[in-house]
């Protein structure tokens, strides 16, 4: 994603769609360029940070959990940092979600072995040939090595590496399949794309993904950490409780603008010319979501 957003900051964007061209076309030519670095957290847990979603990864002597797996092209780079700090393989992956910057190595490390994990609607979408009306693009069914072997409703537990790691479902948040994970020994929270750290949100309406559903799962993720929590976000830096609380009270702030304009009556066109998010765009703004794109999000999926 580092690379994606250095490569649309060169040039203009126009409309969503353009966007993912820009991303296809930015990450088949800067992928052999991608450095995946890595960073200790304590206690046996690590992220990676590359091109794509941030990995989190639980080390120790019954094997390796890897929270998403980027691109299949960086499989082979992301195993050999990984090499640098383990000598144990990839037991379980979870997904924390479907899209392809956060799936894309799943075929690779379900070939090798590993069993990949995930919510009932990520395997939904990534087991048939999905028809993305807004990115205006088919992705194709995953083969069988890369589609998740396990996958639960509502949470489950990886009692591994003498910790307990529990996924919990956040229903109609990024998408209608997020998952957090939080590793409660280490204190680590990893929390996908319901958190983007400092950017504006990617809210996928078209794939059941709502302003108060990131809302709560934020909400819900702030009753699970304490100030000495790392908090592992789907993109942007490693976060505290206090960036997330700044996070959240953006996001709710901007939702409330937004929501009285559309009870009384106000278009979306309109409520974009009134700049709802204006305090907010200079520190959040980037070129994927743009104010724009962040307040049409919250038009559309606000009753």
């Amino acid at each position: 994603m580092k690379t994606f957003i250095k490569t649309l900051k060169q040039g203009s964007l126009v409309g969503l769609l353009g966007a993912v061209t820009a991303f296809s076309t930015a990450t088949a030519q800067n992928m052999d360029e991608v450095e995946i670095k890595t960073e200790d957290l304590g206690n046996g847990l690590y992220v990676m940070f590359g091109s794509g979603g941030n990995i989190g990864v639980s080390v120790g002597e019954d094997g390796v959990i890897m929270v998403d797996d980027q691109y299949a092209p960086l499989t082979d780079r992301i195993l050999a940092a990984l090499s640098e700090v383990t000598d144990e393989q990839v037991l379980f992956v979870l997904n924390t979600h479907y899209h392809f910057d956060h799936t894309g190595g799943n075929e690779n490390l379900g070939r090798e072995g590993s069993i990949i994990v995930a919510h009932d609607h990520v395997y939904d979408k990534v087991s048939v040939d999905f028809n993305h009306e807004t990115f205006g693009r088919v992705f194709p069914a995953m083969a069988k090595e890369g589609l998740p072997k396990i996958t639960f409703n509502d949470q489950m537990s990886f009692r591994i590496n003498g910790d307990n790691a529990r996924a919990f479902y956040a229903p109609n948040a990024h998408t209608d399949g997020d998952s957090m994970i939080y590793f409660k020994n280490a204190d680590v929270l990893h929390m996908g794309d319901i958190y983007f750290n400092y950017l504006y949100p990617f809210i996928d309406v078209f794939a059941g993904g709502t302003v108060d559903g990131v809302l709560k799962a934020q909400r819900e993720a702030l009753e699970m950490v304490d100030d000495s929590t790392q908090i592992i976000p789907g993109h942007g830096p490693m976060a505290s409780k206090d960036d997330l609380i700044i996070n959240y009270e953006m996001i709710k702030d901007v939702r409330n603008r937004v929501a009285k304009l559309k009870a009384d009556g106000v278009s979306l066109e309109d409520v974009i010319s009134h700049a709802p998010s204006a305090d907010y765009d200079e520190k959040f703004n980037w070129d994927f979501i743009n104010a724009e794109k962040f307040v049409t999000s919250i038009y559309e999926t606000l009753p």
